[in-house]
């Protein structure tokens, strides 16, 4: 049975997702404990699941075959999952070499095949200069959709969320305090794990619920992982070379949830403990608003089991958190293979309860407007409808006399009205109005390629052009 670690705001739902999928949910946090009529074992993951940081969707690393299971699971959610796989896994081994050291905190690396990377000066013995190289390894990887690159480190470690090997300690040590501390690094001895030379043993916050056995079973699990690492990189040389991965002994992807994976989501909650209609959706949105989630669905209790998207509150949502009136938006325009690109920030001129709002942006001179033709000049802004769920947007530019430019409408996943950022992914294809009103259906020929490609299932870009084609006939 597959093993598998879930943290941060999907963690009920995933779990009882993977339970149903006869994984095995461990390392359990004290509320998950609280909250599933089962037990949950201390032992070592195969798979660790995490909410990212900016908690729009979750990285799955951990033995290849694990992820690859976990991630099925998860893809199938609701149309608007996406799924990547990272080329900078988390504990992958690269030789690396230095470009920018140009002050800051840290110096942008070369990873080799285009990959960069993040070195923290703190993580590095004396003086760091471009040219400088480095064997490395992905502590942190980052989401496509992130602007961080991945931090790496001078160092080898593997870790199984109870204990962590590395080759820059020695000994036996406790990521805590006090006597349950003293305890793990006393009944280390009793373990009959051998360990390989040159690694330190570091028992994590995890532990401090293992038995011995437990103990064992992590510490022989990261001991031949240990042991596997130093094997794939036999053949490299002592001193690092050009910049190239070594080994990957894990695997990455990460999973971006779109407005109806959230609901979906939501509905799986819903089947373990009482969730209120948009929990994901109002979590994802503010960290702040994680303690007024949970102390509405505290006071009151269940809420209907057919709750969808539509039963969201939007108005309470966003009066509390944002966006209103006079707020600041950006608008971020993903796209289907990860990357996250903004359309720029605007004011935010009309909120209406029922979910929509219009967001106007001062535009600058040069060039024209993407399809449209029509150029851009100085004194023009563009005026986006948005409203929460809806499969599009539409944008009109106009001149500073107030005349129209053209109409732009976006097609993508349904959008997401969060306090300081729009989200969506776009579907490449789109409907332009020209200012004499004639309207066409544009960049079909690129949710074409993007099928083709692997980027877009069939369902999603039939969605897609039976949405262009509705709003084509609405603008005819």
């Amino acid at each position: 049975m597959t093993t598998a670690r879930v943290r941060g705001i999907y963690t009920t739902a995933v779990t009882q997702l993977l339970s149903e999928a006869d994984f095995e949910v461990v390392q359990a946090s004290d509320p998950i404990r609280e909250r599933f009529d089962q037990s949950f074992d201390t032992v070592p993951a195969d798979v660790s699941i995490e909410t990212t940081r900016d908690r729009q969707g979750v990285e799955v690393s951990g033995d290849p075959d694990a992820v690859e299971t976990a991630m099925a699971e998860l893809e199938g959610l609701a149309i608007d999952t996406f799924r990547w796989d990272d080329d900078a896994a988390r504990g992958a081994v690269f030789d690396a070499e230095v470009l920018e050291a140009d002050g800051g905190s840290g110096a942008v690396v070369d990873l080799g095949d285009g990959r960069r990377g993040y070195l923290s000066y703190d993580d590095v013995d004396g003086y760091v200069e471009a040219g400088n190289r480095y064997r490395v390894q992905v502590t942190e990887p980052t989401p496509p959709w992130d602007d961080d690159r991945p931090l790496v480190r001078p160092t080898l470690e593997v870790q199984d969320g109870l204990c962590t090997l590395s080759r820059d300690r020695s000994g036996v040590s406790a990521a805590m305090r006090g006597e349950r501390a003293d305890e793990l690094v006393g009944m280390t001895d009793f373990l009959s794990v051998e360990v390989p030379d040159g690694w330190g043993i570091r028992w994590q916050h995890a532990a401090a619920d293992a038995d011995l056995e437990a103990m064992g079973t992590a510490l022989e699990d990261a001991a031949n992982r240990a042991r596997l690492l130093e094997d794939e990189l036999t053949d490299a040389s002592d001193e690092p070379g050009e910049p190239a991965l070594l080994a990957a002994p894990q695997r990455t992807a990460w999973g971006w949830f779109g407005r109806q994976s959230r609901f979906a989501l939501d509905g799986v909650r819903r089947r373990v403990e009482t969730t209120m209609p948009g929990h994901h959706r109002t979590k994802a949105a503010d960290r702040a608003a994680s303690a007024a989630v949970d102390f509405a669905e505290a006071v009151c209790g269940p809420a209907d089991d057919a709750a969808d998207g539509d039963d969201f509150p939007f108005a309470a949502v966003t009066r509390q958190f944002g966006p209103t009136t006079g707020d600041r938006l950006e608008i971020g325009h993903g796209k289907p293979d990860g990357r996250l690109i903004s359309l720029g920030r605007g004011e935010v001129t009309d909120w209406d309860p029922e979910g929509k709002l219009t967001l106007e942006r001062s535009m600058r001179g040069g060039g024209s407007y993407d399809a449209l033709g029509t150029p851009k000049d100085d004194g023009d802004v563009a005026v986006t409808k948005f409203r929460e769920g809806r499969w599009w947007y539409p944008t009109t530019y106009k001149a500073a006399d107030g005349t129209s430019k053209g109409t732009y409408v976006n097609v993508c996943t349904p959008v997401e009205l969060f306090p300081d950022c729009v989200r969506y992914v776009d579907l490449y294809v789109d409907v332009i109005r020209q200012p004499d009103g004639t309207v066409e259906i544009v960049d079909a020929d690129e949710l074409e390629a993007a099928v083709a490609d692997g980027l877009v299932s069939d369902e999603l870009a039939a969605k897609a052009m039976d949405v262009a084609e509705a709003v084509e006939r609405a603008l005819s």
